[in-house]
């Protein structure tokens, strides 16, 4: 399954300049998802994080996990719930920043889910940069409803 900008937006509430994801390129089943960010140099974050040698803050990485997770729970969800659904953070555990995400950095995050209890679900994130690993991290989320 390949899902574009347009298809993430039914999904996730989330817009720019806050989304994260620009594509999905793989989903295997309820196990495992691939999705694509492309950081360009005209992220507004980069105007002050650092204008002279610009890197993408690692509180954004764990975001841009975070909404791949939330696209894999609201991707298994009933469609009539995914309308209103948000997906809340729980907890984040074991973050590793292992090199910086730069402008022109393609962005490969790949989450695998460890384990699903109805409507929470833990998974382990990865970001890759070509065949470095960039980041890191175990994310606890909960699939809510927004008034």
């Amino acid at each position: 399954m390949e899902l574009r900008a347009a298809e993430i937006l039914k999904i996730l509430p989330h817009r720019y300049p806050f989304l994260l994801v620009d594509r999905v390129i793989e989903v295997d089943g309820d196990r495992r998802l691939v999705a694509i960010k492309n950081v360009s140099f005209n992220e507004p974050f980069f105007q002050g994080h650092f204008p002279s040698a610009p890197v993408m803050p690692g509180v954004l990485t764990i975001e841009a996990m975070a909404q791949a997770g939330a696209i894999m729970g609201l991707l298994h969800s009933k469609p009539e719930d995914v309308k209103n659904a948000v997906v809340y953070f729980m907890g984040i555990d074991d973050a590793r920043f292992r090199r910086p995400i730069v402008p022109g950095d393609q962005l490969r995050i790949v989450v695998n889910v460890l384990r699903r209890k109805a409507i929470v679900w833990k998974m382990h994130g990865e970001v890759w940069v070509g065949e470095e690993l960039a980041a890191e991290a175990t994310l606890l989320s909960s699939i809510g409803t927004h008034p």
